[in-house]
């Protein structure tokens, strides 16, 4: 069935290339999508079914290896190509030499035949969120890309290339999570980059284009690290299996591989490409650059935790990695734009997993885990929302949702589930954090301890921000019409339910998926949570709808309440404006504070890319100089 997870969407991608009408091409997307899942679903039942043992597959792989090259060769001519016609060096440079040392190791290395796929836990948690957040977000995109050239009348209508490169992405991400073989990762890993590249360039303005060759640039010098590593394991040790490197434990394709993880995870210093693809229609933001893309990353850095555990690379990894969560959250409190928040708060949140890994210790991956299953769901949701809001509001601007649950209460239902999915108990982002600062307390990491602190701090404030604008009780002087489509709200209710789920289920979660994986990379695991299963869930079956129900009851509130308040003046009745000592109309407005100058991008980017860009060398020199 491995072949049918990678090869329908590979399929579907094609099609969409010949299927110009906007009807049939919605039903190809909502029986597309629903087959995928079915897939899915059967391939995880046999599974189970089998023993949930991890499975290796050798594979006659000689054909399949030589269409991997000539793959690797079409990628570097398309990058050439398109840096040639927008005249970008840097690209060219990089592409051309990594693939030539891939293709130098592929012909003179002699290698162990090892298994090319392999199937764990984790990769069946990886299916799940790459069919399931995947699948939905593309039924989304059906109605959203309608209200998108609605409001974007001069961005030239492509929704086939869109809708194929989702598809194609969706299939270069089944290949890279069921992959063993480094050689087999790499070239996957590489078609995600090229697609992130082409789809922030959607709308083919200067920014758009500048934006996306930024991405390209960043994510090919990851690139570059995983290509060495993968030479250094073949020419050296004979092997490029990924749990070969682990088993080794070599400090220098370690730091090679945890380069390629911290660029695809957009770590400072290269956190620049994860903002600018923000310019990218909504459902490239939610699919590629919160809920899946970037989780490859991720993935990757846990696949090596292990071998990370107190060793010199692990304290670079997960230094930066703290380092990065604190930043971009102070960061995103001097954001109103919501997807700029969104994208803060994804790079702030990757951090903390990255650190995590970074530590190595089962503790630390137990809760790496958890933080990557509910930021899949919650940022996947949240983008959606937004993107919804900004199609029904005509901005995505923070303060523009003032009062949005008086105003179009089922969107901000979602968004806010959302919003409390990322930072209130009892939700599993901040059960996931308590586990990590327990984690780093019991390291001695006292850094960490601090940067998790103070970040979860910075954290709570513009999220609380946030959630207190939707949920601002207000008389709109006019009402505004909710123009989301139903696919829309399928995919976001999706979410929503899902986000519920997972926070009452969690003890289920916990010892059902997350306990096995961490056994699966350590050989045992320790029950993190210490209160029985039924007590934890009982507790989560009583806090978990209190923000659902606040917010039902302020929507439901009589529109005709109004206690006019003194405002230095005459009231006009609907205390927003009022007359002054002049008889001049003035205009009562309440807006957050977002403390631009304490923490502004423009003070603190620059600063903090130096500072994470020293760290980094200085670790690469010191593994080159043989610290250990």
């Amino acid at each position: 069935m491995i072949p049918l997870l990678i090869g329908i969407p590979a399929v579907l991608a094609v099609l969409f290339q010949v299927i110009r009408n906007e009807k049939a091409r919605g039903y190809v997307v909502y029986a597309g999508a629903g087959v995928l899942m079915l897939t899915t679903v059967i391939f995880i039942w046999r599974w189970i079914a089998d023993g949930a043992q991890t499975w290796t597959f050798y594979p006659q792989t000689e054909l399949i290896d030589h269409l991997m090259t000539v793959g690797d060769i079409v990628l570097m001519c398309l990058i050439i190509y398109l840096s040639v016609k927008y005249k970008k060096i840097l690209p060219i440079l990089l592409t051309v030499s990594q693939t030539a040392l891939l293709l130098y190791t592929e012909f003179t290395a002699e290698v162990v035949e090892g298994p090319h796929m392999m199937v764990d836990w984790l990769t069946i948690l990886m299916c799940i969120i790459i069919a399931f957040i995947g699948g939905f977000i593309c039924i989304y995109t059906v109605g959203y890309m309608k209200g998108y050239h609605a409001h974007h009348t001069d961005v030239q209508d492509r929704q086939p290339f869109f809708f194929s490169m989702l598809f194609l992405f969706l299939a270069a991400m089944f290949g890279l999570v069921l992959s063993q073989n480094l050689i087999w990762i790499y070239f996957f890993w590489e078609i995600t980059s090229v697609i992130s590249f082409l789809m922030i360039g959607y709308t083919r303005t200067p920014e758009a284009v500048g934006n996306s060759f930024c991405a390209l640039w960043m994510n090919l010098l990851g690139g570059l690290g995983f290509a060495v590593a993968i030479a250094l394991m073949a020419q050296i040790y004979g092997t490029v299996q990924l749990t070969d490197v682990v088993q080794i434990g070599a400090l220098l394709p370690l730091m090679c591989l945890a380069l390629a993880g911290m660029t695809k995870s957009a770590q400072l210093p290269f956190s620049t490409w994860l903002l600018g693809a923000m310019v990218a229609p909504t459902p490239s933001s939610a699919l590629l650059h919160s809920a899946t893309m970037v989780k490859a990353g991720v993935y990757l850095l846990i696949r090596i935790s292990p071998a990370l555990a107190g060793n010199l690379v692990g304290i670079i990894v997960s230094s930066i990695g703290g380092f990065t969560f604190i930043m971009a959250s102070m960061m995103a409190i001097a954001q109103h734009d919501a997807k700029k928040v969104l994208a803060f708060s994804t790079i702030s949140n990757l951090g903390l997993i990255v650190g995590c890994a970074g530590i190595g210790a089962e503790e630390t991956v137990w809760a790496a885990i958890f933080l990557m299953i509910f930021h899949s769901v919650s940022k996947s949701m949240l983008f959606q929302s937004v993107g919804a809001a900004e199609n029904t509001l005509g901005s995505r601007d923070i303060e523009d949702m003032h009062g949005l649950i008086i105003r179009a209460p089922k969107l901000a239902y979602i968004m806010g589930i959302g919003i409390a999915g990322m930072y209130l108990a009892p939700f599993g982002m901040l059960i996931s954090k308590w586990v990590a600062l327990k984690a780093f307390v019991d390291s001695g990491n006292f850094v960490l301890v601090l940067f998790i602190a103070y970040g979860s701090a910075t954290t709570m404030f513009y999220w609380t921000k946030w959630l207190a604008k939707l949920l601002c009780y207000h008389i709109p002087r006019q009402k505004t019409q909710d123009l989301t489509h139903r696919d829309e709200y399928v995919s976001m209710s999706f979410h929503a339910v899902s986000m519920l789920l997972l926070c009452l289920l969690l003890p289920l979660v916990a010892v059902g998926v997350v306990n096995p994986i961490v056994r699966n990379l350590f050989g045992n695991s320790t029950d993190v949570l210490s209160m029985s299963v039924l007590t934890t869930m009982a507790i989560m079956l009583v806090s978990i709808f209190i923000v659902p129900v606040v917010m039902f009851f302020i929507s439901r509130r009589s529109h005709t309440e109004l206690v006019p308040i003194y405002m230095n003046g005459i009231n006009e009745g609907d205390n927003r404006f009022f007359r002054n000592s002049y008889d001049e109309q003035e205009h009562l407005y309440l807006s957050n504070w977002y403390l631009r100058r304490e923490f502004g991008r423009g003070h603190l980017r620059v600063p903090s890319i130096i500072l994470a860009a020293a760290v980094l060398v200085l670790g690469f020199c010191l593994v080159i100089g043989g610290v250990s």
